[in-house]
């Protein structure tokens, strides 16, 4: 339920894709010499990146990106990914960095000259350009004697749109998704439902809501979020519902109301399905635990 997969695209550029769809968090570390540069990008969930042992955190968070650079020192990766969290790392060297960009080094903060032996750290918005090919990293259908040089694209064409000015991305490889426009609108049905969980929209009333035909929406939001709205709200609503008795301050039967189930038992159920366990046994080994 939670993974670490290493892709070697090629010499001095790594692709690493962070999964965990466990209820625990998930630690997982990577070594990074010097002259390497960082791209992180969060998914979904929450993530950490700590350092000097621990006495030194960056977070992660959902549709965030990181980039880190110190060609004075090592900066191992040391990341712990919240349940249910995802993330996207890309290493690569510096020496083969500055080639792909030579003739735009000046455009690139920490490429100039006056800046090159300098540490660098900079925290950016996943673009909706961006969370397609993310996506694409996580949910694609291809032989696998194929994969490597689909991630080898993917790779390059996140940098690409990483350091895209313009920010008018093309999204045609997605039919369902043919501009920038339609990808906000995806992110705004999210949030919609999000924050009606307990009373979500029909799905006709949330697309037109959003301004998008019924088909765009479904299938567009699949294709960002990896799973229908219902399915997404439903493992959102969940996780949500964990949170809450881990604060200690609602028992199973508020819970269940917070989220939307009129009734005990369709809660217990649905936690059930979701985590293995019921909401009591979970809060029985929350306190076995203390």
């Amino acid at each position: 339920m939670s993974s670490q997969e290493i892709i070697k695209i090629e010499d001095d550029f790594t692709l690493i894709r962070f999964q965990n769809d466990s209820l625990e968090p998930f630690s997982a570390q990577h070594e990074i010499g010097t002259g390497l540069i960082q791209f992180h990008f969060g998914i979904k969930g929450n993530a950490k990146f700590l350092f000097n042992q621990g006495s030194y955190a960056l977070e992660l968070k959902e549709e965030k990106s990181l980039l880190l650079y110190n060609p004075q020192k090592e900066l191992p990766l040391n990341l712990e990914l919240a349940p249910n969290s995802w993330v996207i790392s890309v290493i690569v060297s510096i020496k083969k960095f500055h080639a792909l960009f030579s003739a735009e080094a000046d455009y690139i903060t920490f490429l100039s000259p006056d800046n090159k032996d300098k540490k660098y750290y900079n925290e950016g918005n996943i673009s909706p350009s961006m969370a397609i090919v993310l996506s694409q990293l996580f949910h694609y259908n291809l032989h696998p004697s194929i994969k490597n040089l689909y991630y080898k694209g993917k790779g390059y064409e996140l940098l690409s749109l990483y350091f895209n000015r313009t920010e008018d991305p093309n999204a045609e490889q997605c039919p369902f998704l043919i501009d920038e426009d339609n990808v906000l609108k995806i992110r705004k049905a999210k949030e919609i439902i999000i924050a009606n969980m307990a009373e979500p929209p029909g799905l006709q009333e949330l697309a037109d809501e959003i301004g998008l035909n019924l088909k765009k929406l479904k299938m567009g939001f699949k294709q960002i979020y990896g799973d229908t709205v219902y399915g997404f709200l439903f493992d959102y609503k969940m996780d949500f519902a964990r949170k809450l008795l881990d604060s200690g301050s609602y028992n199973v039967n508020e819970v269940g109301l917070k989220i939307g189930y009129s009734t005990g038992s369709h809660f217990i159920a649905a936690f059930k399905k979701k985590f293995a366990t019921t909401p009591k046994k979970y809060l029985m080994s929350i306190n076995t635990n203390v």
